[in-house]
């Protein structure tokens, strides 16, 4: 079983900079597929930016060049760098696992979720 718990978010102005992390408890993660996701109330969670077990990034059209995810395994967690960031990213976001050694940013192969996190960007 895998918890991960998320930290960072908040409240920040546009161009301004945020970093989300998530930890890992309870499996290593270098064997998995690890991702970011946003929702909005009342829409579907849609994909972010995902990172395999070696490293294979996949990024959503609307955010590349802005954010970046990374990992570090020596102590399993996962980040998601967001900069220059737009009222539009308003979401809350989550991190998600899988043991896996594909690359994927569909949520259904997704198996484990963080709690969320909330990102405000204001005009």
């Amino acid at each position: 079983q895998v918890q991960l718990v998320q930290s960072g978010g908040g409240s920040v102005q546009a161009g301004g900079s945020l970093r989300l992390s998530c930890a890992a408890f309870g499996h290593s993660y270098a064997s998995y597929l690890m991702g970011w996701f946003r929702q909005a109330p009342g829409k579907e969670r849609e994909g972010v930016a995902s990172i395999s077990s070696d490293g294979r990034t996949i990024y959503a059209d609307s955010v590349k060049g802005r954010f970046t995810i990374s990992k570090d395994n020596a102590k399993n967690t996962l980040y998601l760098q967001m900069n220059s960031l737009k009222p539009e990213d308003t979401d809350m976001y989550y991190c998600a696992a899988e043991f896996s050694r594909g690359s994927s940013l569909y949520e259904a192969d997704f198996g484990y979720w963080g709690q969320g996190t909330q990102v405000t960007v204001s005009s």
